[in-house]
């Protein structure tokens, strides 16, 4: 049997360290999930897998807080290196991240090594960190990108050996759509009778919130709700927002984020032009619920598109943003054809037995 670890030091994709862990577990693997705490709330129960936090155990503070932050700096290192020892009983190491470029390449372990490009590039790059991360992938034995977008950029436009890129679609999330225990809508959407179109995840300058609400003032009947944990400043989107725009600024739990999918009309990620970008699990959420989108032709959004899963429009377009929206809205057979197609990527292509079934060959091949 294989044995696996799945790396996530800062437990940055959580449900998608969950998602393949427990998929590759289904299809035959001995997987263990490396991770650390996670200060967010509860992690969701391991499924035929293992969880072992060896990283940032003693880091102190607040999610997300200057004080964390520089407790992991301290850790990570001596954290990383106590790692490449307990790394011996694995027949292949599957990194998710790698958050400090420019010492991690040095500490990798001498393991068959896989690397996520969950970011293809730095989103929002420090002095250096490009060149870091591009000599990150040369140091590992395979990079997984989850779109041929993905693919083109890293082996075309930064030179990344092309035998070691491999395009692995990313999974839908169907264990946050059946989980037990779901949280109900706050009061005050509950008591929503309106349509309603959900933004939802990190808010952050790249995903095109400002030319979101722009558009929304063409749009009527319905509500945009926003939500999710602020990376930004949020006052100049508030001041920008119609009456019909509500925000929900803050980390919503798995248990509660159940109840936001199940009541949007229409999901939106209208994210704005940047090569930086591949996939997303906002979007392999929606395809998970059952639930059009409508999303800019940005990284692999395009290719979830083609599918029949999603609306596509132009990047920073407001005007073909508003039209999408409006007319999903006001034509319910399109939108019962967008959830159809969104199911049928969910349990096909976009599936994570199809996900795990790749990996796991993507692993025997470097095992030999």
């Amino acid at each position: 049997m294989m044995r696996v670890h799945i790396v996530d030091p800062s437990a940055f994709t959580l449900p998608y360290d969950h998602a393949l862990s427990a998929a590759l577990a289904g299809v035959g693997a001995d997987v263990e999930l490396i991770t650390s705490g996670f200060a967010y709330g509860d992690a969701p129960r391991p499924d035929g897998y293992t969880v072992r936090e060896l990283f940032y155990r003693h880091a102190r503070g607040a999610a997300g807080s200057r004080t964390r932050l520089a407790g992991k700096l301290v850790e990570h290192v001596p954290d990383m290196l106590r790692y490449r020892d307990v790394a011996r009983s694995a027949d292949v190491v599957h990194f998710q991240w790698l958050a400090v470029q420019a010492v991690d390449r040095y500490l990798l372990p001498r393991r068959p090594t896989v690397l996520t490009a969950h970011d293809l590039l730095p989103r929002e790059p420090r002095p250096g960190q490009l060149r870091f991360q591009r000599r990150l992938y040369d140091a590992v034995d395979a990079v997984v990108v989850h779109s041929q977008y993905g693919r083109r950029l890293l082996v075309g436009e930064l030179g990344v050996d092309a035998a070691k890129v491999h395009v692995i679609p990313h999974g839908a999330f169907n264990h946050l759509a059946v989980q037990p225990g779901e949280l109900p809508l706050p009061d005050e959407l509950a008591a929503v009778r309106s349509p309603v179109v959900l933004f939802f995840g990190l808010l952050r300058p790249y995903k095109g919130l400002d030319v979101l609400l722009d558009a929304w003032r063409g749009v009527d009947g319905a509500e945009l709700w926003i939500v999710g944990r602020p990376r930004m400043p949020i006052e100049p989107l508030r001041a920008r927002a119609p009456a019909s725009v509500r925000f929900v600024p803050r980390y919503v739990s798995d248990a509660e984020l159940p109840a936001f999918f199940h009541r949007a009309d229409v999901v939106v990620l209208p994210y704005s032009r940047t090569e930086r970008f591949d996939q997303s699990g906002v979007l392999a959420t929606a395809l998970a619920f059952g639930k059009p989108a409508v999303v800019s032709d940005v990284g692999g959004f395009g290719e979830v598109a083609a599918t029949g899963a999603a609306r596509l429009v132009p990047p920073d377009d407001r005007a073909a943003l508003r039209d999408a929206l409006a007319r999903l809205l006001g034509d319910p057979r399109e939108r019962e054809g967008l959830a159809r197609g969104a199911l049928a990527a969910a349990s096909g292509p976009y599936s994570w037995r199809e996900a795990a079934r790749q990996t796991l060959a993507l692993y025997r091949e470097l095992v030999g």
